[in-house]
């Protein structure tokens, strides 16, 4: 049954956008405000974003404390915004009786925001931190290099982010900017407010109309066009000018066409020469009939960029003259399935753009013709369109139905109805000859990985350690088919596989790094060295003949489950139990060489299972302080986080900072100074903190996610019964679990981009 929705404007100008989904489990706002980065005055670059972040400081009736931030944070939602060129978003997810909550919040602290100076001095070091990290970062540079290239007297060839020198706070000519940008954009005429939940469409409407309400009336501001964008000379970078309406979802259909790698198209191609490394589109700009993206194009050293050049031209060519109601059938029923797989959030902010998931219009195939007649075209290559991809149809794969292996287990804390399924299979492989054969499988899964990121299922190959680990997770009969397919990649990858990959995943930033490297620290694995003959496909099956798996499904109904015993039936290796979860006796240090100049320190302190629940209420009551101390106070620096953390079975807390300023060994200090100030129970808090893990307030990727590391542990439960924990946690069991992990032998593991500072660390 398709979503029912409403659009209506109120009587300050605001449209509002109501969205009814009976599948959710959760509620979203996501409100679009009609002003970004070029429409703030050129003498003050960064003040649109300043002042993004400067709403979230809190507003008379709701200070930072009971802010929208730390509001949503202690109901386990998720709560962002986002400054663009010409908009600036912001937008939360919450359960659903707290929508009403989030949303009074969201528009106090836009239409009544704090402005104090002293606030926005120290808003100010925390954008200069993050501009540090922006200028460090060698992927956002090389974005800002590409922009330039553009054209020189666009606005997107300029500096917008903001730092320390370009923000005057002291000069009353900015103040009047800055109070002059938020009356003028920040009002009914000029924003889009979206709502989306389970909710009845009337009780979205009603929230709406009292909460938005509360912006000031006015007509939607006209923005300054922009100069022309000039033809580029540099390479997959196109620009287009005076396109029709409905140009941004026709590039989205194209992109889609991009990016499907079967065969008869450009990418499959590609691959067909041993070319391909990576490939990715996207959209960077799109205002007043103007367009710019970009393919990221990857190739192998033995590639031949002209000729990977004259192929997609002739894919151009072929995509002109093709039948575009074909094209827009097959976009349609892909859009379909993202749509089922979406979540509130994502539901939301699609709908507060206008880009709702649907198949293109007759506005949208008119841009679509208008953005092909745009693009280099010529004749070269064999083209076709492919069929329907299997992964996008809702029935289960036909096949005589088997048990269900013994070393699988099932879960149903996530009930069939939800049509969202997740299946864990995981391969303990003592052989160091799996460190060259993951290569192999790494490039036999990627083409399929693909497929599936198009069909919203989510296929994820991983090694921790000794272990190999799949993950697929969808809708059931799309999971279903991928892993299927998966197991038989495994089994025998293409002869194209066996080759060395020369590939160079991209850099990420420090914290984000030991953030992926977490999982081999609290399993204690160091890099080993691999065999340096090439891997041979004798040797896979021995590995696979001498490997020992166990796996997790949940979400599957009865008939699905008949059908994954089918798919099992080719799962290679022996079955077998999980092992116990890694411990450690005392505190341990790891240094990691991880990209960056920045200082980046993870700290994470495991509990024993039996601590979960007063864990958790700990970390939730550690969110505000951390946030307040080391990053509002301090200013250590943009990355601060705090939170519960499940690691290969192991529960914890776990304290994340990337700071450009500050030593590793000096946010441990003020991580640990924090800790000893103690922690008071809030009874509040502790209930929604409870609310969170009943299964129909959680997002089904996360109930998945908490059976299979609740099965690593190997210490069944249930969510009832750890709700039920949390709500007897006291004040006695918080003091004692603190006293307890600030025991200098408490098993505390620091991964961080520096060696240990003291002995005590070693």
């Amino acid at each position: 049954m398709p979503d029912a929705t409403r659009h209506l404007t109120l009587a300050n100008g605001l449209q509002l956008t109501l969205r009814h989904a009976p599948r959710l489990k959760r509620s979203a706002a996501a409100l679009r405000v009609h002003a970004g980065s070029h429409d703030a005055p050129a003498k003050w670059p960064g003040l649109a974003h300043f002042l993004e972040h400067l709403f979230f400081l809190g507003t008379a009736r709701f200070p930072l404390d009971d802010g929208l931030m730390r509001y949503v944070q202690a109901l386990g939602g998720q709560v962002n915004a986002s400054t663009r060129e010409r908009a600036t978003d912001f937008f939360f997810e919450v359960p659903t009786n707290a929508l009403a909550g989030g949303l009074e919040r969201l528009c106090q602290m836009l239409a009544e925001p704090d402005l104090g100076i002293e606030g926005q001095r120290r808003e100010r070091e925390v954008i200069h931190a993050e501009f540090i990290a922006w200028s460090r970062n060698p992927q956002a540079q090389q974005q800002f290099a590409l922009l330039q290239s553009v054209s020189p007297g666009h606005p997107l060839g300029a500096f917008h982010a903001g730092n320390r020198h370009t923000l005057a706070l002291q000069n009353p000519a900015f103040q009047q900017a800055l109070e002059g940008f938020h009356q003028r954009y920040y009002q009914g005429g000029q924003m889009t407010l979206s709502l989306c939940g389970p909710q009845a469409l009337d009780e979205l409407e009603k929230l709406g109309r009292q909460h938005a309400s509360l912006f000031a009336t006015g007509t939607q501001a006209l923005q300054t066009l922009p100069s022309l964008l000039s033809p580029t000379n540099t390479r997959l970078v196109f620009t287009h000018e005076k396109l029709p309406a409905g140009a941004e979802q026709a590039l989205e259909l194209l992109i889609s066409c991009l990016g499907d790698n079967r065969p008869g198209t450009w990418l499959h191609a590609l691959r067909q020469r041993g070319w391909l490394q990576s490939f990715k589109a996207e959209r960077l700009y799109s205002f007043a009939g103007q367009l710019l993206w970009h393919i990221d194009l990857q190739l192998s050293a033995n590639a031949k960029p002209d000729e990977a050049d004259a192929l997609l031209q002739g894919w151009f060519s072929f995509i002109r003259q093709a039948d575009l109601v074909q094209m827009n059938h097959a976009f349609g029923l892909l859009q379909l399935s993202r749509e089922r797989s979406a979540g509130a959030l994502e539901l939301a902010r699609r709908d507060s753009t206008g880009q709702p998931f649907a198949k293109l219009d007759a506005q949208g195939l008119q841009a679509l013709g208008a953005l092909l007649q745009g693009l280099p075209g010529q004749a070269h290559g064999q083209w076709q369109l492919p069929p329907v991809d299997p992964m996008l149809m809702a029935d289960l794969p036909n096949a005589p139905a088997q048990p269900l292996p013994a070393a699988l287990k099932t879960s149903d804390l996530l009930p069939g109805t939800r049509q969202y399924a997740a299946l864990y299979l995981r391969w303990h492989l003592p052989s160091p000859l799996r460190q060259r054969l993951q290569a192999v499988l790494e490039q036999a899964l990627a083409p399929l990985q693909e497929r599936c990121e198009r069909a919203s299922v989510q296929l994820l190959f991983s090694a921790v350690g000794e272990y190999w680990q799949l993950r697929c997770a969808g809708q059931p009969a799309a999971a279903l088919r991928a892993v299927e397919q998966a197991l038989a990649l495994m089994l025998k990858p293409a002869t194209s596989c066996w080759q060395p990959s020369t590939a160079t995943p991209p850099p990420l930033i420090p914290i984000r790094a030991l953030l992926k490297q977490l999982p081999d620290a609290v399993v204690g694995a160091h890099p080993a060295s691999a065999p340096a003959s090439m891997p041979t496909q004798s040797q896979l099956d021995s590995l696979w003949q001498h490997a020992r798996w166990h796996g997790l499904a949940t979400g599957f109904d009865a008939a699905a489950l008949s059908a994954l015993g089918t798919a099992l039936q080719h799962c290679p290796g022996q079955g077998s139990l999980p092992a116990p979860p890694p411990t450690w006796a005392s505190h341990r240090w790891q240094h990691a060489e991880v990209p960056g100049s920045e200082h980046a320190l993870l700290l994470f302190c495991p509990l024993p299972a039996a601590s979960e629940a007063s864990g958790r209420v700990l970390a939730q009551l550690l969110q505000g302080p951390v946030y307040q101390r080391l990053r509002v106070e301090l200013q250590l620096g943009y990355a601060v986080f705090s939170t519960f953390r499940q690691v290969e079975g192991v529960g914890g807390l776990l304290f994340g900072v990337q700071s450009p300023h500050t030593r590793q060994a000096q946010i441990l200090d003020h991580l640990l100074t924090l800790l000893r100030q103690g922690i008071t129970l809030d009874p509040g808090a502790r209930v929604a903190l409870a609310e969170q893990f009943d299964e129909p307030a959680m997002a089904n990727a996360d109930v998945a996610e908490w059976a299979w590391q609740t099965h690593l542990a190997t210490q069944p439960g249930t969510l009832d019964e750890l709700r039920r924990a949390i709500l007897k946690t006291r004040q006695t069991d918080l003091d004692q679990l603190l006293g307890t992990l600030l025991d200098k032998d408490c098993p505390w593991l620091c991964l961080a981009n520096a060696a240990a500072p003291t002995l005590e660390w070693q």
